[in-house]
């Protein structure tokens, strides 16, 4: 569904007409950008989780309260 959205998007802001071959290229185009786009992002949006210390800190044993 998602996939669908975006590529009703890209028809819709680039005021392509698929039925027309040169508009039909640019549709591949921009929706494989679009994708490789995904791609990098949620790379690094799963780095940046895999780098964060998920684990709470211990408390020193010699700390008072």
């Amino acid at each position: 569904m998602f996939f669908l959205i975006g590529a009703f998007l890209i028809v819709n802001n680039s005021n392509l007409h698929l039925s027309k071959s040169g508009d039909f290229n640019k549709f591949g185009n921009s929706y494989y950008d679009w994708l490789k786009q995904i791609s990098s992002n949620t790379a690094q949006i799963t780095g940046n989780i895999i780098n964060i210390d998920w684990l709470p800190k211990e408390e020193s044993k010699n700390s008072s309260k």
